[in-house]
């Protein structure tokens, strides 16, 4: 058997060595609070308007964090081990907290204060205002989410909004009289927007909209007159529209009918940055606020991504005089912007001597595969650059409420480099691609976005790959498409690489976080209403059909798809006889943050598929 194992395990683990650098925030002198992971994980740092790079945090796990308004101090979320129990920290970044020996020195960290520690709950920061910051706890019952409001110089706390539900988002009025607030809604993925008077604690119910709406990024105009929200009620794309406080009525202020949008307004009042969402690319604009007419675009590359997906929304600094966002594509790892929103002007701003990138890198080509009946599944295709050896690797997203987008990858490239063919699909219940698209396979549908796999698999000789010779890898949700592919298309699949996936729909549903269960079914359906149904879908019931082998990661702290997935669907395969590796780690959560654990686990998952998917393996099958 030959297979380029050696070579390609350099690759990726080149690729996965490479920094990415995030925008979390920036401030009125134009210095970004970034995320970088050079150290291992991702951590905050402070880069200068005049080049300057500063190291903030040294956690055990990854750090965000926003700039408190009007002060030299950052807000740090932080958990532990992936656990996702969020907690607030502050750092003073006038006080290096030294003793005098050390004093000045360049490389000393700020000392990490508490804020709001209770490990036993999440408090998830919502955002920050002078003098006060507002964040989310479930503390209460362990299940609804509170929103608090607490002043770090008095440690003063106000409940603002307890009325229940799984907050996603709340952003405060300049004048500190509202809150608009967005919690999910049924079905699937659709959204409630309440507002919530701080003076008496009035909750308004604003989207009376019967459709399966879905709405984000509440942003308010800078005299509290209104705010801005990117929504798709009444419509198939996401539209920017704004809502008037005194005459309580919607408009829509720019939109598009074949693509989704999503805008910030500028603290200014002048700007507004509309981002547009093209098959999983990204273009930035700037728009007049008042009325949406176009000014200028911004220059970003063109095949890549910001502001979607995994990547931070863009954030105006206080004044609005700069923006601050976060840019990738398949062939460059993220990086910050910094943005002139006067000029246009935009600044990369990459980690202090980053290597040069490997040489081999490849963009995809964009194809609609047809199913049995009659849709057409978005798919991206990476295609070594000699061809490839007719193998195929389907990579497919989590959510299932999100999308694959133009963004880097060094798994994809990895698999890229080894040879394979990889397809990148956004199936039925992706978003991106119109709600009709996104609601395909709420509850009882479910099985139909497992048989899109089929129909990419029934695709695959057309574009000269080998069908007996394809594999699927994914995460989360996509794990779960993994299990189910291999256990109801059985005959299609010769391998799998399943990450944190969901074994059996009933358990997860059962042993997942107390505040995840109702938020999730949503997407599934209840234990209540549709056990039947989730167990006929779960890949754990057709576990004798299963018999290509697997290979299966998970983190042990994971609160949303517990270890248990993992755990019963390995048993169940070791009992009968098929082969499945199992890697466990013991400081990860929803998947791997750790770049050690990534160097340790992604190897030996390319490894295993180099070995299943080589054309004397697949001939001695």
């Amino acid at each position: 058997m030959t297979t380029c194992v050696l070579p390609t395990n350099a690759l990726l683990i080149n690729l996965l060595n490479t920094q990415v650098v995030v925008a979390r925030d920036v401030d009125e002198a134009g210095r970004l609070l970034v995320g970088n992971d050079a150290s291992g994980s991702m951590q905050l740092y402070e880069a200068g308007a005049d080049g300057s790079w500063r190291q903030l945090t040294d956690l055990p796990g990854a750090a965000t964090g926003r700039y408190l308004p009007g002060s030299r101090t950052v807000v740090v979320e932080h958990d532990a081990g992936g656990n996702e129990r969020a907690q607030l920290s502050l750092l003073d970044l006038d006080d290096a907290g030294l003793d005098d020996a050390d004093a000045g020195s360049a490389d000393a960290l700020p000392p990490l204060r508490p804020l709001v520690h209770d490990p036993r709950w999440i408090h998830r920061l919502a955002g920050v205002q002078p003098g006060r910051v507002l964040y989310l706890t479930n503390r209460r019952n362990g299940v609804d989410f509170d929103l608090v409001s607490r002043e770090p110089a008095t440690g003063e706390e106000r409940v603002l909004y307890d009325g229940g539900g799984y907050v996603v988002a709340a952003e405060a009025s300049p004048d500190n009289h509202w809150i608009a607030l967005t919690r999910p809604n049924a079905p699937a993925n659709s959204v409630q927007l309440v507002l919530v008077s701080t003076t008496d604690g009035r909750v308004e119910e604003l989207t009376p909209w019967g459709d399966d709406a879905f709405l984000t990024t509440p942003s308010w105009l800078p005299d509290s007159s209104g705010f801005l929200i990117s929504s798709n009620a009444g419509r198939e794309m996401t539209a920017v529209m704004r809502y008037d406080l005194a005459s309580r009525t919607w408009t829509t202020l720019v939109e598009d009918d074949h693509h989704d949008l999503v805008g910030w307004a500028a603290p200014d009042g002048e700007h507004l940055l509309i981002a547009t969402n093209a098959d999983g690319a990204t273009s930035l604009a700037l728009h007049r606020l008042a009325d949406g007419v176009l000014l200028r675009t911004l220059d970003l590359p063109s095949g890549g991504c910001a502001a979607f997906h995994r990547h931070p929304d863009p954030v105006w600094s206080g004044s609005g005089s700069s923006l601050a966002l976060t840019f990738s594509s398949p062939v460059e790892p993220p990086y910050a912007v910094r943005c002139d929103p006067a000029t246009g002007a935009l600044s990369p701003v990459r980690a202090p001597d980053a290597p040069e990138l490997p040489d081999g890198l490849v963009q995809p080509s964009s194809h609609r595969v047809p199913t049995p009946d009659g849709e057409r599944i978005p798919t991206f295709v990476f295609r070594p650059a000699d061809g490839g050896d007719g193998s195929a690797v389907l990579v497919v997203h989590g959510g299932p409420e999100s999308q694959s987008v133009l963004q880097w990858s060094p798994v994809v490239a990895g698999l890229v480099a080894q040879g394979h063919t990889v397809l990148v699909p956004n199936v039925r219940g992706s978003t991106g691609y119109g709600k009709r698209w996104y609601s395909l396979d709420d509850v009882r549908r479910r099985l139909d976005s497992v048989a899109d796999l089929a129909a990419l698999h029934d695709w695959l000789p057309s574009i000269g790959l080998d069908p007996t010779r394809a594999a699927l890898y994914g995460g989360s949700y996509g794990g779960y498409m993994v299990l189910a592919g291999v256990a109801f298309q059985p005959e299609r699949w010769a391998a799998g690489v399943d990450i944190v996936g969901i074994a059996s729909l009933v358990t997860f549903l059962e042993n997942t976080s107390d505040y995840r269960r109702t938020h999730r079914e949503r997407e599934y359906g209840t234990l209540a209403h549709d056990r039947a149904f989730l167990h006929e879908a779960s890949p754990l019931t057709r576990v004798d059909e299963i018999r290509a082998p697997l290979f299966v990661i998970h983190g042990a702290n994971d609160p949303r798809v517990p270890l248990s997935e993992a755990e019963q669907v390995v048993a169940a395969l070791r009992e009968r006889g098929v082969p499945c590796e199992l890697r466990v780690y013991a400081d990860e959560g929803h998947g791997l943050a750790k770049r050690a654990n990534q160097l340790d686990a992604y190897p030996q998952a390319l490894a295993f598929l180099a070995e299943h998917l080589s054309a004397d393996e697949r001939g001695r099958a």
